[in-house]
């Protein structure tokens, strides 16, 4: 809340944000950090409500919070512009993590907010630290190679493709939440088994959540390709050149969507057996060292012999996958 306004401006300007894009992109931002909190107390407060085994109050509270936010926008954007859409998704965030609060108060069996509670245990803090850092790291590795990418796009001074990546990534953000789903139910499955002492619930457990993840990707997938095209006309009513490169990007992700599920599934049952350090090895084995280097890499090998090369080159997830299509529209090829 207090660093994020104040790196705002630079880190714009690191990532090649276009000058026609700024002015939107610093307000939506600065807005987002005030607002930050909301986000933090939900997480905290679902994650209890979950570890108690209420998932479905955390899911009914998310729900209201989507509805909210897309209400939020309606109202906001016409006053606002991309303002008001920062404004409605903290807003609605925040009425989330009081709903979970509230309803947290009332499991008074279970759950009491008393001050002598809230004084700091050094034996817990230092275990929630343990876990916590892990899991802190890889979410930052996340975010900031995303940067790295946007960065790339940026690059390209080409609007269009900024558009289409913001489009596709909305998108991306619903067909990939059924694999954040199952990752956030297999870590509290795996942490109540291995709690209870019940490991040959947890083995067997594992086995049939992922198997539920993977076949929930396998049929959704096709499902969001084929609505594809009538999601996409949403964010850009009748641009059919716009909608057809966010199409493109969106053919290359599916099967990223399939493979993250399983990817998902197992490292929520390794992070609830509290182990929180392998998954951040992997994200940056994963990232670091290959999807990065590969998308510049990628970038570079399109720019000096020509993007037609790229075909035949399987990409990676997320941004990396696109840049090959988003090379394709630029410099013409078919």
């Amino acid at each position: 809340m207090i660093l994020g306004p104040l790196l705002t401006t630079p880190m714009l300007r690191a990532v090649n944000t276009l000058p026609e894009m700024f002015d939107a992109c610093r307000d939506y931002l600065n807005i987002f950090f005030i607002g930050i909190i909301g986000f933090m107390f939900y997480n905290i407060f679902a994650g209890i409500l979950r570890g108690l085994g209420d998932s479905f109050s955390a899911l009914l509270f998310l729900l209201i919070c989507a509805a909210l936010n897309v209400a939020g926008d309606l109202l906001l954007v016409g006053k606002m512009g991309v303002a008001g859409v920062a404004l409605a998704t903290v807003i609605s965030q925040a009425i989330s993590a009081v709903l979970c609060l509230l309803k947290l108060l009332s499991m008074k069996d279970v759950f009491t907010l008393k001050a002598k509670n809230i004084r700091p245990n050094r034996a817990y803090l230092v275990r929630i630290v343990r876990l916590g850092i892990p899991s802190g790291i890889t979410q930052a590795i996340i975010s900031a190679s995303m940067l790295f990418a946007q960065a790339l796009i940026n690059s390209f001074g080409d609007a269009m493709l900024v558009a289409a990546n913001v489009m596709i990534m909305r998108v991306d953000g619903y067909a990939m939440l059924p694999n954040f789903s199952f990752g956030q139910a297999m870590g509290t499955y795996a942490g109540q088994n291995v709690g209870a002492g019940r490991l040959d619930r947890l083995k067997s457990g594992t086995r049939q959540g992922t198997l539920m993840a993977f076949l929930t990707a396998v049929v959704l997938v096709p499902i969001i390709l084929l609505s594809g095209p009538a999601l996409m006309d949403l964010f850009a009513p009748g641009n059919t050149e716009l909608i057809s490169l966010s199409m493109h990007m969106l053919y290359i992700l599916a099967a990223g969507y399939i493979a993250f599920s399983i990817t998902q599934s197992l490292q929520g049952v390794i992070r609830g057996a509290g182990d929180t350090v392998s998954p951040m090895w992997i994200t940056i084995a994963t990232t670091v060292l290959i999807r990065i280097p590969l998308a510049y890499g990628l970038v570079w090998l399109a720019r000096s012999m020509g993007a037609d090369v790229l075909m035949q080159v399987q990409g990676t997830r997320y941004h990396c996958c696109s840049f090959t299509i988003s090379l394709q529209k630029r410099y013409g090829h078919s």
